[in-house]
Parts: structure tokens; sequence; C-alpha cells
């Protein structure tokens, strides 16, 4: 199995910004298609942004344990498939994509994931790119700000913290971070 890093922070903190400037630095690296029960978004793509589930069927794959890590968030379930962790193809690294209660599962289940905590740098500039983003209703966006103050609380239990505060700089220090676990496994012989 490659490397699997955990890239976790509330939402809007500039994941996915983050991890694909990270992609275009660093080979080999895989982003995980997470599963998720909510809608799609204008111009996401079933299997290739998320695998959009409903209610039901996420139920379903929960019973069956598909899942290496699920989660409930601002009232919508999200979760990784087990068959995301393996492929066929050489992969030196999977990233997750996933919120704190997700990333405490994957610690569980493998304590040897590399994680990460993206932090923005203040409250108010979290707020500021959840409004700007223009993709969530305010009902939803301050659901998103509850579920961020708890989120930020846990930024103590992850080693490695990335401020997001400059993209540029936080890439370079995201990309410093996984080449260091990319080197060290090649090192281990993982």
């Amino acid at each position: 199995m490659p490397l699997v890093v955990v890239i976790t922070g509330p939402s809007g903190v500039g994941k996915g910004t983050l991890i694909a400037a990270l992609r275009e630095r660093v080979e080999g690296l895989r982003l995980s298609v997470s599963a998720t029960t909510r809608a799609p978004r204008a111009g996401e793509v079933d299997g290739v942004d998320y695998f959009f589930l409903d209610r039901d069927r996420f139920a379903e794959l929960v019973e069956q344990n598909a899942f290496v890590e699920h989660a409930d968030y601002a009232g919508e379930r999200y979760g990784t498939l087990r068959d995301e962790l393996v492929s066929e193809r050489s992969d030196r690294a999977v990233l997750l994509e996933i919120e704190v209660q997700g990333a405490r599962q994957v610690r569980e289940k493998l304590p040897e994931a590399l994680q990460v905590f993206i932090a923005p740098p203040s409250a108010a500039d979290l707020r500021r790119r959840l409004e700007g983003r223009g993709t969530d209703s305010p009902e939803t966006i301050e659901r998103r700000l509850q579920a961020a103050e708890a989120e930020m609380a846990a930024q103590d239990e992850f080693a490695r913290v990335v401020v997001n505060d400059d993209l540029d700089r936080a890439t370079t220090e995201l990309e410093q971070i996984v080449r260091g676990a990319l080197s060290e496994t090649v090192e281990s012989g993982r």
C-alpha cells in the first residue's frame, strides 16, 4: 500500500487548493475520491470529485464495513472507501482530503499514516472564504462555521499543522512535509 497522507482542517480552509498545488509539485500523488450524501455542486462529476450516494446506499456501505473512515459533517455524510487506498498503479502516496472526525478514525486504523492539519489564519478569514466560494447557502455556511470551531480546537492533536495564510508558502511547507515522509518510507522499506 502506498503512503497514506491525511489532509484535514475546517471546511473552506483551502485543503483542495493546497492539494492541487502539491500534486503539481510532487509526482506520484493520487487523490482519493471520497463518498458523500451531499448534492453535487455545479461542475462536479460523480466518481471524479466525489462518489455521490443517497443516504440509504451510504448506510449500506457503512454496514458492509466498506469505509476506512466516515463522518457526519454539517448535516451530510462523508467517507473514504477502503478500495480507494489500494491501487494497481504505482502511486507513491494516496492523499485523503477529509474532516477531523475521519482523520481520527484513520489515525486509529492506520497509525503510520501522515496527518497534516490545515489551519486558517483566523476565524474571520475562514468566514470570508466560505462566503466567497458562493457554493453554500447562508444556513450551510453557519453549520460549517460551527463545525469549524470544534475542528480548530482539535488542531493540537496533529503533529503537523500548516497555516494557509499564503498559498505559495503553505504549499511549500506541505511539500516539504510530504517529501520528508516519502523519503522516510523509502528508507524504511515500506
